[in-house]
Parts: C-alpha cells; structure tokens; sequence
C-alpha cells in the first residue's frame, strides 16, 4: 500500500480523500496544516492521520506528497519535501512562473533524487502537447473565458466594470509566464499548457470575462509538426467551493492512483 501526505485541508484536499475512500492500493497518513486549522483538519482527514506545520514535525514516513493548498504552501513546503527525496504532486501549476521558485524546487528535486509532478489541472490534452512538443510545436495559445464573477478578486476587477459587462471583454494578453505572476489564483491552468508546451514565455493567454457564460471555459489551440488541434472544456466547480475546479481534484487523484498502479495509461 501506499502511504502519501497531503497539503492543506481545503476543498481540493477533502474532495482528494473522498475520492480515494475505499482505494485498497493508497492511504492518506499525514497531513501538513497551518496552525489553527487542526479542528478543520480533523474533520477532513479524521483522527487517525498524522498533523504537522511542516514536513519535519508530521513524525511518519510516507510514499508520496500531494500538495493541495495553493501556491504559498508550495512555496513553503516544496523544496523541504523534495529534498528529502519524497515525490510531489502540486496543482499550483502557477506559481512555477516564478523562476526563482522554479529553480529552487528544481535543485532540491536534483538533491533528493525525486521529482515535482504538476497535474493537468482543470485542463486536459496536455499529453498531446507534451508529444507534439517533441517534434516543432509552433503555437500554443490559451484562452481562459469564465462569467464576471468568475474574475472577482483578481487583476480584472480594476480593468473592467465587471458588473455592467453586457459583452465579452479580455483583460489580459500576454505570455503564460505574466499571467502566472499577475494572476496568481487564476492562471494554474495557463501554466499547465505552458509547461506542457511551449514554455511559460512561449505560450500565448488570453483571459476574458465573458457575462454570456455560466462555466468556466478552457481552450487550447496549437500547431506544430504534429498537425493542428483544438481543445475545449466547461468545467464544474466543487459543490462546496466554487472558486476550485472539480476536475482539478479529479486531476490529483488520477495522478495518485497512476503512481500505485501496475498498468498505467
């Protein structure tokens, strides 16, 4: 069986343990939780699941670490775990726009001899871009379209008057890399197709409130050597927090599962 450690204990984190309940092949042992939120923990995890402030107090040995808590806990957390040779899964795609960041957990991946594995996400098709990538990927282009409230908190609020839109406006143009850092709770996915791709400079975003919408709506446009595609997802929020995507908590348990399985696709 395999033993993993999960960060943070949000809605990603609970819709993680409650998809993998009753996985014979993968345990949640531990927990890393910022302090004061260890009642919340309890009841994500239960009583049996060791809790700790960092990777050094969490006292158990475990197989593999799930980071579910965003880009500051990646931040703070990553390159501990990874030095210590234990593999990682992050959604915090994003936060890989910081190339200091990037090389930090990078080095400590090298020391410990383990690897930083970023989850698709709330997106998909990565794999073929990550093939076409092989051979003279041209053009990756990302378009991120969500409702008006979809952008609420985030740098769009002080370029449009998210409230009176009656038509699509973009509020970004740009490289995956400047929507990573501008965006920081809005472009995981942008970074995802980027790193898949093209890279973080390479890869073109456009992100756009559009009032015509309800989901939040993902696209991918690329050519290259392999030919031309486009990909297209409207993606459902967690029932219980609908600023995290469904399919992002989908995405880390696959990754899971992929890691203790014995036929892997």
């Amino acid at each position: 069986m395999q033993t993993i450690l999960i960060i943070g204990c949000g809605a990603i984190a609970e819709a993680v343990v409650r998809y993998l309940a009753g996985n014979e092949a993968v345990a949640v042992a531990a927990a890393i939780v910022e302090p004061g939120t260890e009642a919340a923990a309890r009841g994500v995890f239960g009583d049996d699941v060791a809790l700790g402030h960092g990777i050094d107090d969490i006292g158990v040995t475990v197989d593999l670490a799930v980071d579910c808590a965003g880009h500051p806990a990646l931040r703070q957390h990553g390159a501990a775990i990874l030095s210590r040779g234990t593999d990682l899964i992050t959604v915090s795609a994003g936060a890989l726009g910081d190339a200091d960041l990037y090389e930090r957990l990078a080095s400590a991946a090298r020391q410990g001899e383990s690897q930083l594995r970023v989850v698709s996400g709330a997106i998909g098709a990565l794999d073929v871009l990550a093939s076409a990538d092989i051979g003279n990927l041209a053009t990756v282009t990302y378009r991120g379209r969500k409702p008006p409230r979809g952008w609420r908190g985030s740098p769009a609020e002080d370029k449009l008057d998210l409230a009176a839109l009656t038509e699509p406006a973009v509020h970004f143009s740009g490289s995956a890399r400047d929507a990573a850092l501008e965006y920081p709770k809005n472009a995981n996915v942008a970074a995802a197709v980027a790193l898949a791709g093209t890279g973080l400079d390479e890869t073109t975003v456009e992100l756009i409130a559009d009032p015509g919408v309800e989901r939040n709506i993902h696209e991918v446009i690329a050519e290259g050597d392999f030919g031309r595609f486009e990909f297209c997802v409207e993606g459902r929020s967690l029932p219980d927090n609908p600023r995290s995507s469904a399919l992002a908590a989908m995405s880390v348990v696959r990754e899971i599962i992929r890691t203790a399985s014995t036929i892997v696709i």
